[in-house]
């Protein structure tokens, strides 16, 4: 049985207009808290081996030592994370010594001159491989007499991972971030490009399938459209079942992987289910209404 992909194209395109706008109204309106990576700061990551006090209580005892900008975050049972801004060792030893019968786990501390520049770099990252897969896609679907251009392919394959894909995972961090205190950090900014690799690669198998059903599909004269269906129905197993195997290792990450991870792992998870949704219901049909509004205009 095939699955009318392109039948309902218009419906895909409103549901991701939709997040797409309301992604970028938070993005515009909140923003996103970046992290200590980003902004520079320092994090604490403490655990009691008994009961924890309340996050009032920890707020109160650190009130003591007058830091300009305190952030406490449970974690699980036991534990308390603590962002602040930069602080030496000596900083450092006076919360933990406020901080009574708690076991110090982790401690970080970046300068804002060094985050600025990491998040300077993480931009350039995510627009450079924007690029290169564009260029990539471009030359391996090489136009052929009788085929569709190769530059739609890319541009399609590249806007649809990035414009779609990693701008709504950034607004749904957004969201997080403005309500629970999500930051974006750097294992965020890689899951981000791990994303716009994932749906890059889920894109062009498709594309590539519709390729070779061009070649085959001129001679019996069918329309783009039934080809683009037929390539969609062909690679769906394919595409759901990696989707989903690596959902299956994600999602126990997500719950005991512990809140270092935690936000990067979402990320992932988030991105996964966005570049596989994109690649099915939005890349292919992209493409033809493209194409079609191309031809007509020449």
């Amino acid at each position: 049985m095939n699955l009318q992909f392109t039948k309902y194209r218009k419906i895909y395109y409103g549901f991701s207009s939709f997040l797409l706008f309301v992604s970028l109204c938070a993005l515009f309106f909140w923003g996103v808290v970046p992290g200590i990576d980003f902004a520079g700061g320092s994090v604490l990551e403490v655990e009691y081996p008994e009961e924890r006090p309340s996050i009032e209580e920890i707020t109160k005892a650190l009130e003591e030592i007058n830091l300009r900008e305190v952030n406490v975050q449970p974690l699980e049972e036991k534990g308390v994370l603590i962002r602040t801004e930069a602080t030496g060792e000596e900083v450092h030893g006076a919360i933990m010594g406020v901080l009574e019968g708690a076991e110090k786990k982790h401690f970080e501390s970046i300068g804002p001159a060094v985050g600025e520049e990491l998040k300077n770099m993480s931009l350039v990252a995510i627009l450079i491989a924007s690029v290169l897969v564009v260029l990539y896609i471009a030359i391996s679907f090489r136009e052929e007499k009788g085929t569709v251009s190769s530059a739609k392919y890319g541009v399609v394959a590249a806007g649809v991972a990035f414009f779609h894909d990693v701008l709504i995972v950034l607004g749904i961090f957004s969201f997080l971030g403005y309500f629970y205190g999500a930051q974006v950090t750097i294992p965020v900014a890689v899951a981000l490009l791990t994303t716009l690799g994932y749906s890059l690669n889920d894109t062009v198998v498709v594309f590539d399938r519709i390729r070779e059903n061009l070649k085959k599909e001129e001679r019996l004269g069918q329309s783009l459209e039934t080809t683009v269906n037929s390539s969609l129905n062909q690679t769906l197993g394919r595409s759901l079942s990696t989707s989903l195997t690596t959902l299956f290792v994600l999602f126990p990450l997500l719950f005991f992987a512990g809140a270092a991870l935690y936000y990067f792992v979402l990320a992932l998870i988030l991105g996964i289910v966005l570049g596989t949704y994109s690649s099915i219901f939005l890349a292919g049909p992209l493409f033809l209404d493209w194409n079609s509004l191309t031809k007509k205009q020449k």
